[in-house]
């Protein structure tokens, strides 16, 4: 089940490609590989914490209307980029956290893709910590 919805998957991949350029030039083979780490993400954390993420978006989606008369997907490349600018500095904590939540996810759907861990050589191991047992 996709936790974030049609209109929220491309709202967020918007977002994604104004923090990580790359992500806007994906094709949608590459947009859903980007995709499915973030909704396993989402999908095992609370309802709670879910619906939050999805009123953050929400907020990043309608606040510009305030400044610039329309929502963040339809201003050009450097009002979106003044609009998060803004919230990575905001004065109200609660929006700097959901700005940092937001960029983890970008960050863990970019260097998730089951490509990108060759590419980088990161090879993790399996095992997690058990070689600092030995």
């Amino acid at each position: 089940m996709a936790v974030l919805e049609s209109s929220r998957a491309e709202l967020f991949l918007a977002i994604a490609g104004r923090i990580v350029r790359e992500v806007a030039a994906f094709d949608d083979t590459a947009r859903t590989a980007f995709l499915e780490p973030v909704q396993k993400t989402l999908a095992s954390r609370s309802p709670s914490m879910r619906r939050q993420f999805a009123l953050f978006l929400s907020i990043l989606r309608w606040s510009p209307i305030l400044r610039y008369g329309r929502s963040f997907e339809s201003l050009p490349t450097e009002q979106q980029d003044a609009v998060l600018s803004w919230y990575f500095r905001s004065p109200l904590a609660i929006l700097r956290k959901g700005f940092w939540g937001l960029k983890t996810l970008v960050f863990l759907g970019y260097y998730g893709r089951p490509d990108v861990g060759e590419s980088i050589a990161y090879r993790p191991q399996r095992d997690g910590n058990a070689r600092l047992h030995d």
